[in-house]
């Protein structure tokens, strides 16, 4: 398999669920108060029948009217056509925004030639559009003229990839797992976003079951440490992908 970051940015973002861009080294923390911080790394995975998008960014666009995460797909040496599995955690605004891109005032999918996998208790109330956290416009797009198989449960998409329903960070939220030819990657979305939450345990207030993700890290933790999996870290700052070993009576991240 080979992996390949495709880092859309950092940005903060505050009780109105605006995602607005945020450069560490020039912009003042202090002047967006009430904001959270974090970053966007989408991932692309080529496996030997498949390419494979883990979850797909904010959607943003460049300079030239073009989605960053194609052209991050187009700097890894592919092209957005080619991708042929778009496997989401979840659908939360900052995973999905880039399922879509908008094409003479219409919305139109980023990967038509894709299979797009989700939970379908997650993707029955994303399409409600009862929670700011969804976009409607996105799944009635994607409804109209997508690929899109919805899973139940647990279980195996194809050999060598499965999810898993874990329902810690929104009630369908599900984790998958790729293997091939002796190589094993671990996908958490949500569930484990960056490396510093393996290493210190806490309850997050933006997780539907707070206490159950910081378990599932755990688990997932003891996984990857004990089974050797690499994990991606969707919104880690630095360290996107990592492997795991314990150290005294927690865990140590090494970048992969």
């Amino acid at each position: 398999m080979e992996i390949f970051t495709l880092g859309e940015g950092s940005y903060s973002v505050d009780s109105t669920k605006k995602f607005i861009p945020f450069n560490p080294e020039i912009d003042d923390p202090k002047s967006r108060p009430g904001s959270l911080f974090i970053h966007v790394n989408p991932f692309l995975v080529k496996m030997n029948n498949d390419l494979i998008l883990f979850d797909a960014g904010l959607g943003f666009k460049d300079t030239r009217d073009e989605l960053f995460l194609h052209q991050n797909i187009r700097n890894a040496g592919f092209d957005p056509d080619e991708v042929t599995l778009v496997l989401m955690s979840h659908l939360h605004y900052d995973h999905s925004g880039g399922l879509v891109y908008e094409n003479h005032g219409r919305l139109e999918p980023s990967f038509p030639n894709a299979a797009h996998v989700v939970q379908k208790g997650e993707w029955d109330f994303a399409i409600t559009g009862k929670s700011s956290s969804y976009h409607q416009d996105i799944f009635e797009a994607l409804e109209r003229s997508a690929n899109f198989t919805l899973v139940e449960g647990s279980g195996e998409l194809k050999p060598g990839i499965s999810y898993e329903l874990s329902g810690g960070h929104c009630p369908y939220h599900h984790v998958w797992r790729l293997q091939e030819d002796g190589q094993k990657v671990f996908f958490g979305g949500d569930e484990l976003p960056e490396p510093e939450q393996l290493i210190r345990k806490f309850i997050a207030k933006y997780d539907y079951d707070g206490r159950k993700a910081m378990q599932l890290r755990e688990e997932y933790g003891n996984m990857a440490a004990n089974e050797g999996w690499t994990c991606l870290f969707y919104h880690a700052k630095s360290v996107t992908r990592g492997t795991v070993r314990h150290e005294n009576d927690g865990f140590v991240v090494m970048p992969a």
